[in-house]
């Protein structure tokens, strides 16, 4: 398999070839959700971009390995358990199912594995006493510190100096070698969960368990490692030194999501600017959500906006209406095909959706010539491109995860009966040449926003915003 992939990796802060440690297979870790509350659409960006590369590189025949943990413990998980006064699990279970049900409906495929963090405490255990016994690593009252003097490749992926990194600021400031130096473990404090190691009960630190859960189901050295730019420093630098400084190769490419913002800012609950992806389908179809948040290049931000967000799903439905026509038309379903060369292109070139989709707009303007041309053979290598390339994206209209809505859901198959009367009126009137009762009845259902268009195979209709 020859090189064709290349990516931004942040590490060397440059676009590389990709080349797996392993021909013809992949291994990807994304860090996951810390489900300390339900999901908004700046958290599922990081799921939906890394979705479209694995798709990409199953696509081009890679067998993918993909984890994406749960992060279940956690400071903030803790504080709302106190604050809601029931356990932490509950507080993580509730919104760890919030999290696997925003994945799901936007379509992204089910990670190979998904483990949880509470789930691998003899795993940080046993990575805690290989840094300890190779002098990375230090207990104090309990607790157990990286120190980072230990390790001189400190701070090379975020682009920082040691010396010139702030402090935590923390409590336990006074029992470390360095004040900069990160928790692995957090001795137990009352009320809160602990687990018993050699250096006394407690609880892991953040960074401690993504390193052990890459490590078990990975292997000491795997391809890519992905996460949103806000997790680039300090936990990303901390999983680097953690888990180098034990010996193991770790991720050879690390690739990092840009922010959805509002108003410019990031998207965060403590701006109070969230927006739940429970409450936004609500707005649009999941599909139309997803065509949205995968739309620009996945190292861009993007601004969201109920503006915004409304043309994009008219962009989608412009795609759709397309494929309904060439079906209606065409008499026949998508056979299989390779994606356009350029499409192609624009993939393996850093994963450039936007220059993708440009190639499927086109397509779909190809297709649309070729069907007003009565051009069979045009409108059907169209319409068969196009559906390979929406099953790339995860936005095939035909696939299980979106048929239900591909029509418009139940919006159009409620109006169907009435705009079927209609049609056939108008078209009992065109039959004894009354042409001014049709265009009447033609322009009324255009004045409800619903366009009809004469074809070789009888009238059609579609709602306005599709065309």
């Amino acid at each position: 398999m020859g090189v064709t992939l290349r990516l931004y990796d942040t590490a060397s802060r440059a676009v590389r070839d990709f080349v797996p440690l392993e021909p013809g297979r992949v291994s990807i870790y994304l860090c996951g959700a810390t489900v300390q509350a339900p999901p908004h659409v700046g958290h599922i960006r990081s799921g939906l971009a890394f979705d479209i590369l694995r798709r990409w590189l199953e696509a081009s025949g890679y067998d993918v390995t993909f984890v994406r943990n749960v992060t279940d413990i956690d400071d903030k998980i803790l504080a709302r358990g106190a604050e809601e006064g029931v356990p932490f699990w509950q507080v993580a279970m509730r919104n760890e199912r919030a999290f696997t049900w925003a994945y799901d409906v936007l379509g992204c495929l089910p990670p190979t594995y998904e483990p949880r963090a509470t789930g691998h405490v003899p795993e940080m255990v046993e990575l805690m006493q290989r840094l300890i016994d190779g002098g990375h690593a230090y207990a104090a009252d309990g607790d157990v510190y990286f120190d980072v003097r230990s390790f001189p490749e400190y701070g090379a992926l975020s682009g920082q100096r040691l010396d010139d990194m702030q402090p935590a600021g923390d409590s336990e400031a006074s029992i470390k070698r360095d004040p900069r130096d990160f928790a692995l473990w957090k001795s137990a404090k009352s009320g809160e969960p602990q687990w018993v190691t050699p250096w006394g009960p407690g609880r892991p630190g953040w960074h401690l368990e993504c390193s052990a859960m890459a490590s078990r189901y990975l292997g000491p050295a795997f391809d890519i490692h992905g996460g949103g730019m806000d997790l680039l420093f300090p936990h990303h630098e901390n999983e680097i030194a953690q888990s180098k400084a034990a010996g193991d190769g770790f991720a050879r490419y690390w690739m990092h999501n840009a922010w959805v913002t509002t108003s410019g800012e990031k998207m965060s609950k403590s701006l109070g600017n969230s927006l739940l992806v429970s409450e936004v389908v609500k707005r649009v179809r999941p599909v139309e959500l997803r065509y949205y948040l995968g739309s620009a290049h996945y190292r861009s931000m993007l601004e969201f906006s109920d503006e915004a967000l409304a043309e994009a799903a008219s962009g989608y439905r412009r795609i759709e209406g397309f494929l309904r026509r060439a079906e209606e038309s065409l008499g026949d379903r998508p056979a299989a095909t390779a994606v356009p060369a350029a499409f192609a292109a624009a993939l393996d070139d850093d994963l450039g959706v936007p220059q993708a989709l440009a190639v499927l707009h086109d397509t779909v303007r190809a297709g649309n010539t070729a069907l007003a041309d009565a051009d069979a053979g045009a409108a059907r290598r169209a319409r068969d491109e196009v559906t390979v390339m929406l099953d790339v994206l995860g936005l095939n209209p035909y696939a299980e995860q979106w048929a239900a809505g591909a029509d418009d859901g139940a919006s159009r198959r409620a109006l169907a009966p009435l705009v079927d009367v209609v049609l056939a009126q108008r078209q009992a009137a065109r039959d004894r040449k009354d042409f001014a009762v049709a265009d009447a009845l033609r322009d009324g259902l255009a004045s409800s926003g619903i366009l009809v268009e004469d074809t070789p195979v009888g009238a059609r209709w579609s709602l306005a915003e599709e065309s």
